[in-house]
């Protein structure tokens, strides 16, 4: 099986600025990434990579200056797919690279000049003889764009060549760390997670082909539109194209409260990171919309509930918001014997730190009795050459009584105790957006009551210590919570009143569902999960109707039974421990949900 980073793909010439430079100077050693972990600690630019990501930064500037006809595009579908069009610098063709994020693969096809998005397209081959695979590596770009140190180090290097004002060193530290990040990334992708960037090439470099009849059918329609302008993936060659989504552009910081607030350091590193693979549902959307147009009014919308069943997106949408809005993220989760103080902030014990006094470095025995002048000197400043061992002695014991009553002394005054804030306390002291989540589940229906002062008019609260905390303006609560699960109360009414919006969340879709579980999974049988997002669904309808409410399936028991097949290899036997337990604890109504819901379908 071929590899993006094959042996010849490090021979390539450089693009402009960096082909002034030999090997040796574009071999670094002072720009590691944090992801490489191996004992040569040595970073390399790519010629590939840096050309994708000069291509990248030409887009994002719209002022592409490739001496190509067309200038390319990069954009995504749903959840799964980057596809990109990158126009050729050694000829006008159109280079179109769908990359599937979950399963790294490659479809790919060469559309020469004139453009015929219809036609078939040429077939792309990743090899050293074939096409240079520029295309691949700007395909890969915004998955690559999704880590702190890559986009860090991104930023930099455009300041830098955009201002043409830079010294060697700082040209090559960036481009070297940009290129090591992305190189781990793709060699260790099955060791990191989230953060590889999953590549697969067949044998001999062939990339599969794109067929015209996907191209008419809409299949990869970018819905969600990155950079530039599409030529070929575009509405214009199918009769329907798929649900008209946000496009991130206009929804990531496009909800700002406070125009001239500028965050601190830390508090950047808390506002959420938004995937741009991420699909933004018009619910996030409107709750973010009432927040910004309603800001500077007497009556600022501020206070969200959101409702529905687990996996529905609920926590997701809460930090979507902050990624809008610009603002910190915090949450707290509850539980049954939550308290108000839990909520507000508590008392803890007051742990002192070790004394920082300096230790006073004590003679040996045989110090002592050998040179008791230079002892006696060590102990007291002082030297004295008529002194004797038993004097230096009985000196040494001497302070050292007096050190541990000193440290006995200090340990008594220690125990105090200090109060410490909640993250609520935090949020509305400095204007985060809070999720609290599972408000429902607290026995104590008077708890949330307690905070209504906050969620009202009045917008204070006031502490244990004596402190009247007043709500920054552009803190957001947002309460969010599951519906019908035992353990889940009616929410009090004092309550709901002071939200400010009450959106409710369905349920995924069996598409969503297989588009979720393959990608937390790993599970390469399409077939298998789709079949078993399907018993899912008739589960949860079964269940309605025969009101067996002591049980739960949903998103995680799909996992869990996914993950069990994927051991197992049998679709019934994985259920039986996984789907099938959790929908009920009654042996009755477990066996009428197998007959009724996975045996039938599976007998289909």
């Amino acid at each position: 099986m071929n590899k993006l980073f094959e042996h010849w793909t490090w021979d390539r010439k450089q693009p402009e600025p960096f082909d002034q430079f030999d090997s040796s100077e574009l071999r670094r050693k002072d720009s590691i990434s944090q992801y490489n972990q191996g004992p040569k600690k040595v970073a390399t630019v790519h010629s590939l990579l840096i050309r994708a990501v000069m291509t990248y930064m030409e887009l994002e500037a719209e002022a592409a200056t490739v001496s190509s006809k067309h200038t390319g595009a990069l954009g995504s579908q749903g959840n799964d797919l980057t596809i990109a069009e990158y126009a050729s610098i050694s000829s006008d063709e159109l280079h179109v690279v769908i990359y599937n994020r979950n399963e790294g693969k490659f479809k790919a096809g060469r559309y020469p000049d004139p453009i015929n998005p219809t036609g078939k397209p040429e077939s792309y081959s990743y090899a050293e003889n074939g096409n240079s695979g520029t295309a691949l590596f700007f395909a890969l770009m915004p998955t690559a764009m999704g880590d702190r140190e890559f986009n860090g180090a991104y930023q930099k290097l455009k300041i830098l060549l955009q201002s043409g004002v830079y010294t060697k060193d700082d040209l090559l530290k960036s481009a070297a760390l940009l290129c090591d990040n992305f190189y781990r990334r793709v060699e260790n992708a099955a060791n990191l997670g989230a953060d590889g960037i999953p590549v697969k090439l067949t044998a001999g470099g062939v990339i599969p082909p794109i067929r015209p009849i996907e191209i008419k059918q809409g299949r990869f329609l970018a819905t969600n539109v990155l950079l530039g302008d599409f030529e070929i993936i575009k509405s214009n060659y199918v009769s329907q194209g798929p649900a008209v989504v946000i496009p991130h552009k206009d929804f990531v910081g496009k909800y700002v409260l406070d125009e001239s607030r500028v965050l601190s350091p830390e508090e950047e590193a808390t506002v959420p990171d938004l995937p741009e693979w991420y699909i933004i549902p018009p619910e996030i959307k409107q709750i973010c919309e009432h927040a910004k147009l309603t800001t500077g009014s007497t009556h600022a919308m501020r206070n969200f509930l959101m409702r529905g069943p687990a996996s529905a997106g609920k926590t997701d949408g809460a930090k979507a918001i902050a990624s809008a809005l610009h603002l910190p993220y915090r949450f707290m989760t509850c539980y049954a014997g939550m308290e108000i103080s839990d909520l507000v902030g508590q008392f803890l014990p007051d742990i002192p730190q070790k004394s920082k006094r300096k230790t006073t470095v004590f003679p040996s025995f045989t110090d002592i009795q050998m040179d008791p002048a230079s002892a006696y000197y060590t102990l007291t400043n002082k030297y004295d050459d008529s002194v004797d061992g038993n004097v230096v002695l009985q000196e040494m014991l001497s302070i050292v009584s007096e050190q541990s009553r000193q440290e006995t002394l200090a340990q008594r005054s220690g125990k105090s105790f200090k109060y410490v804030d909640t993250p609520l306390v935090d949020a509305m002291r400095y204007g985060y957006v809070l999720e609290i989540q599972e408000p429902t589940v607290i026995t104590n229906p008077a708890v949330l009551v307690g905070l209504n002062g906050l969620l009202d008019q009045c917008k204070s609260i006031t502490l244990s210590t004596g402190e009247i905390i007043e709500r920054h303006p552009d803190t957001v609560i947002v309460m969010t919570t599951n519906v019908g699960y035992v353990g889940c109360r009616d929410m009090n009414q004092s309550t709901i009143s002071r939200m400010h919006l009450v959106v409710d969340l369905e349920d995924p879709d069996e598409e969503t569902l297989v588009k979720r579980v393959k990608t937390i999974t790993g599970c390469k049988d399409i077939s298998a999960i789709r079949t078993m997002a399907h018993i899912v669904k008739e589960i949860q309808s079964y269940c309605q109707e025969a009101s067996i409410r002591d049980g739960c399936c949903s998103l995680r028991e799909l996992i869990a039974w996914v993950q069990s097949y994927m051991i197992c290899g049998n679709i019934s036997e994985a259920a039986k421990y996984t789907v099938l337990a959790s929908a009920s604890s009654d042996g009755q109504c477990r066996e009428e949900i197998q007959s009724r819901c996975l045996d039938t379908v599976l007998a289909a």
